[in-house]
Formats: structure tokens, C-alpha cells, sequence
């Protein structure tokens, strides 16, 4: 019986485009059991493929947890024994190193490793896998399972998916059709001004659009500006990722900037508006295989910077982005469809 350990340490959004290479992980395996940090942990048990989820903060890839202690090392490398992996991925951004969870893996007598490693790896690694850099993430980290002997059957086509059925969230969102707007991110960077997030509400429901916001319990404060006064449905802090999931499957599109439900969109299908800071690659970080609008200077001077505050005054990428662009993103999607009254017969309008 073979169990695999697939390692993703970073945010929600990373480890759902580890999708598919998990899911041919899961084809080639008896058992998987997937390694993520406490902001991707959700995602992995969201992800179908995935037997069991173990969570520990990566102090080398997540800083929110303090310095390293020997005692968590020991801690980790104990549980991981006990399991008896057959073998691991480690499964990386292009900007990380995979070596450092490479040498726990080795000494929790792991006996196989392989990863993406540009770093000379002596013999932490049994596959040392090396990619073209700008590669859409989802076939970068698809690439190294091949490269681990595993694929995804004929029948999958490599898009990004979640587990079914989603919850039922009809007591969350309205009975028309909706658009939502995500104003999060995961650095400050990526944010696009919450200003312009609620002139888009206004204008969206000032035209007949139905407008939801959402956020994270920790983005109440954030969605609450957006919705005030517009008439919005503010859901901040009242979904988690399953539910979120299903909010965004019953939606229309998604306006957002480069952070996790933009890909959780993508894993359901819906198109997405993403005002997107180039300060990582488009090409690799865009939404995958799902209809997209990139709105934003995708050639202004942060691009490839990976910064996570921006650093240059009045953040010039996506302030040039208006309320308006979003509107012609949304409709060039086909995304807006409004709810007219004639009589006492609902009828929809493009």
C-alpha cells in the first residue's frame, strides 16, 4: 500500500493550484496525505484527492510564527515517521527553496523526495526537478508528479477542482443573479484601493446589479466599507472556504485581486475580473482555465519585484484601474445580468 506526502506550505490559493498535481499524486497512490501551513490548510481539504491533512506553520516560507524552535522540528519529525511515507513531493513557489523541508523529510526517514530545485541538493533529493520559470503554477507543480512517475488519468484534464457537494448557501445570497467582490488580499500590495471597491459596488447596484462582498472574519471591518450605502450583501467573515466556494459557484463573476478566491473562482468555474499587481508573473499566477480580465499597468516598474508593500508613492499599477474598467471587464465576460420587474413576471436582462 503505497502512502504519498505532498508538502504545499504557503496560502490558500497556492495549494489549490497544487490541485491537479495532487490529484495524479492521489491516481498513482493508495493514500495521500497532504502537508500545508495553517493559511492552506482549508484548501487542502477541499481538494479531491486528499485523505488526510496535516497542518504545521513553515517558519521559511510563513513568518507569522516566530523563529524556528529545535522542539517543533523534533514535534514534525516525529509525527512524520510515525506515518511511514513511502515517498514525498515538495511542492514550491519559484522563489523557495524546497530544501529546508527536503532535510526534515530525511530525517523523519522519509525514503524518497523529489522536487523543483535549482540549488545543488546533494542528497536531500531522490528527483532534483528542474521547470521553465513563467509556466501557469498549476502544470509547474503537475510537472514534478510526472516527473515522480505519476499523471493524471485520460478523464482528467488537468483544471483546477474541489471536493462536491459544496454547502448550501442560499440563505447567504440573493435569489437574482450576482457579482462578487472579494477586496482582501494576502499582502498590501495586491490591494486595490477599498475606495474604488465601493464606487464599484455603487455603480454596480446603482445599474440593477445584484453585488456581493466577501471576506475573511478578519476582513469584517474591510467588507463593511465596501458595502455601506450601496446596497451590497456584505458576507464579510460569515463564510469559510467550503462556503465561500459555493458563494462564488452561484455567482456570475468575481471581481477580485491576485489572492486565493480568485483561484478558488477559477476551481469553480466562474469568470474573474482580477485587478492584478504585476509584481509576480501573470503568466503563471492568473487565473487558471477560466475566463479572465486582467485589469492593471502590467508593465509599470514593480512588475517582477515580488513586493508584498508597495513601494513606490500612490501604488501607480492598479490605481489606474477605475470603477469603470471593472464594469466593461464584467460585461465583456458576459458576468452582468439584471433583474427588471414587468408586471408581476421576473425577467432577466443583459
Amino acid at each position: 500500500m503505497t502512502h504519498t506526502l505532498v508538502v504545499r506550505s504557503d496560502n490558500a490559493g497556492d495549494v489549490l493550484l497544487a490541485g491537479p498535481a495532487i490529484r495524479a499524486v492521489a491516481y498513482g497512490s493508495d493514500r495521500v496525505t497532504v502537508l500545508a501551513g495553517p493559511h492552506g490548510s482549508a484548501a487542502a481539504r477541499l481538494l479531491p484527492g486528499v485523505d488526510e491533512v496535516m497542518e504545521w506553520l513553515c517558519p521559511w516560507i510563513d513568518s507569522g510564527g516566530g523563529p524556528l524552535e529545535a522542539r517543533d522540528v523534533r514535534e514534525l519529525t516525529e509525527e512524520l515517521a510515525r506515518r511511514r511515507f513511502d515517498g514525498a513531493l515538495v511542492l514550491t513557489s519559484f522563489h523557495q527553496s524546497a530544501l529546508p523541508m527536503a532535510l526534515l523529510l530525511r530525517m523523519a526517514a522519509v525514503p524518497w523526495v523529489g522536487a523543483i530545485s535549482e540549488d545543488f541538493p546533494g542528497s536531500l533529493l531522490d528527483l532534483r526537478h528542474r521547470v521553465e520559470e513563467g509556466i501557469p503554477e498549476p502544470e509547474r507543480a503537475l510537472s514534478l508528479a510526472v516527473a515522480a512517475g505519476f499523471g493524471l488519468p485520460a478523464s482528467d484534464h488537468g483544471a483546477l477542482h474541489v471536493l462536491r457537494p459544496l454547502p448550501d448557501v442560499s440563505h447567504l445570497v440573493p435569489e437574482s443573479p450576482f457579482v462578487v467582490l472579494h477586496p482582501g488580499t494576502s499582502v498590501p500590495a495586491r490591494a486595490w484601493p477599498v475606495d474604488r471597491f465601493a464606487e464599484t459596488a455603487r455603480l454596480l447596484t446603482r445599474l440593477g446589479h445584484c453585488v456581493v462582498v466577501t471576506g475573511s472574519p478578519g476582513e469584517k471591518d474591510l467588507t463593511a466599507r465596501v458595502a455601506a450605502g450601496t446596497g451590497a450583501v456584505d458576507l464579510g467573515g460569515l463564510t469559510g472556504l467550503a462556503e465561500l466556494a459555493a458563494v462564488l459557484e452561484a455567482a456570475q463573476g468575481l471581481v477580485a485581486g491576485n489572492t486565493g478566491p480568485a483561484h478558488l473562482a477559477a476551481a469553480v468555474g466562474t469568470p474573474v475580473v482580477s485587478i492584478f499587481a504585476p509584481t509576480v508573473s501573470r503568466t503563471a499566477w492568473a487565473p487558471y482555465r477560466v475566463p479572465t480580465v486582467l485589469l492593471g499597468d502590467q508593465d509599470a516598474v514593480c512588475r517582477d519585484t515580488r513586493a508584498t508593500v508597495c513601494p513606490f508613492e500612490g501604488h501607480p499599477c492598479l490605481v489606474v484601474v477605475q470603477p469603470s474598467d471593472v464594469l466593461g471587464a464584467l460585461e465583456q465576460l458576459g458576468a452582468l445580468t439584471r433583474q427588471v420587474t414587468v408586471g408581476s413576471v421576473r425577467q432577466e436582462k443583459p
